[in-house]
């Protein structure tokens, strides 16, 4: 083991981040085949895997530098790809350009495991945690683990609009900068589909820090906005006072399955990813509940492919483990089905722009890394700050390699008579 996974190892926290700090413990035979899986794996990958006695495996392409062998295939013997970030975490591995490296990973992500085992995936792959449901009480526990860490964290690397979701940019490449102008564009497209105006009543799910209020309100709507954010409740309240929007907005701190009353228009920018596959038929009831005849509905939803969503449906991944707790992404299919099957909203629009999220996440990760002093002032160690690089990268990757999409949905409730019957579904990207 080299002296800078060791130095690394003994730096780590054994009680903030045990599985780290420890490597697991396999049978000998259990590590040998998840080995010689993995070696076959890399060695048909477009990547040069540099290993610690100086011979490469893969195709060419960028930089992994496999620093502890043993230890990784022991991670991904126990735990699969939460041991493959684990072992990130642990400085096990390193790749100057971490982006290139797991945009190559999340192109070949369904060939990597061998289709025998793919199909034995439910007895190998961790499981996802019953204590990580999102039900009304584990939901308050997922997103405060996330969105309770800090204000300040989150405004080191979000722009001043502290919107923590895609932007839809006019051009690539974009410097940060721009990314203000285009968070207001992304929220001004999603409040053109929800057809929010002077006097709309409109509910917005999942507050963030309140820019999509803020905005709302400068178009004359009256605005209710829940969060289970205790954290983002208290800026965006803020926020919100500072603008001199107080009487316009209202945000609470509830469930959005406690929400009542009518409105004309709801919105939920990137929440349906921390319902819960489990949930998603209550998730759309409730907001065909909430939505007064004839209203309009606008999602901004990241989405996977259907069958990797089936495939992965039950399994315990690294995100879920250390980012976003009881996350899972749909995909559109799953979306369209469960709205026809469940409810009487009908989809009526539905737009990409994954490329935009990847440009979006690379900035975010640049800013992080520029500030990753701040980052450690504000109590954060170096585990924590290595694994937010690879969480962003991670992202990154998967919507540069088209494994991730984005959607901007409308959804059209049906209205009381036949005149407000809603339009034929148009797919399209935005520009």
């Amino acid at each position: 083991m080299s002296v800078t996974v060791s130095a690394r190892a003994a730096a780590t926290d054994e009680q903030r981040w045990p599985d780290v700090a420890r490597v697991p413990r396999v049978s000998p035979v259990r590590a040998k085949v998840a080995e010689r899986i993995v070696r076959r794996a890399l060695a048909r990958l477009p990547l040069r895997v540099q290993l610690p006695d100086g011979s490469t495996l893969g195709l060419g392409g960028p930089l992994l530098e496999l620093r502890d062998p043993a230890a990784f295939h022991r991670r991904l013997a126990a735990g699969g790809l939460i041991g493959f970030g684990e072992s990130y975490m642990a400085g096990e591995w390193e790749a100057e350009d971490l982006v290139g490296v797991l945009t190559v990973f999340a192109a070949h992500v369904a060939d990597l495991v061998p289709a025998p085992l793919q199909r034995l995936r439910g007895l190998w792959a961790p499981r996802q945690p019953a204590a990580q449901r999102n039900t009304t009480t584990g939901s308050r526990e997922n997103i405060h683990r996330h969105y309770d860490l800090s204000n300040e964290l989150f405004a080191l690397f979000l722009d001043e609009t502290m919107s923590y979701s895609a932007a839809l940019f006019r051009g690539f490449p974009a410097a940060f900068d721009a990314l203000a102008a285009a968070q207001h564009r992304k929220i001004d497209r999603l409040l053109d589909l929800a057809r929010v105006g002077p006097g709309t009543r409109l509910l917005e799910i999942g507050t963030g820090w309140g820019e999509l209020a803020l905005r709302a309100a400068e178009r004359g709507a009256r605005v209710t906005t829940v969060t289970l954010s205790a954290e983002q409740r208290a800026l965006a309240t803020e926020r919100v006072a500072a603008a001199g929007h107080a009487d316009a907005v209202t945000v609470l701190l509830s469930d959005y399955r406690e929400v009542t009353g009518a409105y004309d228009a709801v919105v939920s920018v990137e929440m349906i990813e921390a319902v819960g596959a489990e949930f998603w038929p209550a998730y759309f009831t409730t907001l065909e509940r909430l939505t007064a005849p004839g209203g309009r509905i606008a999602l901004q939803a990241i989405t996977m492919p259907h069958a990797r969503m089936l495939a992965t449906r039950s399994t315990h991944t690294w995100i879920q483990k250390y980012i976003f707790p009881g996350g899972f992404l749909p995909s559109t299919t799953a979306i369209r089905d469960i709205t026809a099957r469940e409810t009487g909203l009908c989809v009526t629009r539905c737009e990409a722009f994954g490329p935009h999220y990847a440009e979006t996440l690379r900035l975010w990760r640049e800013r992080f890394t520029d500030h990753a002093e701040d980052v450690a002032a504000l109590g954060f160690d170096a585990t924590f700050r290595r694994m937010w690089e690879l969480y962003l990268a991670y992202c990154e990757a998967g919507f540069r390699a088209g494994y991730l999409d984005v959607h901007q949905i409308q959804l059209t409730a049906p209205a009381e008579s036949p005149t407000g019957t809603a339009t034929d579904t148009e797919e399209t990207n935005a520009p």
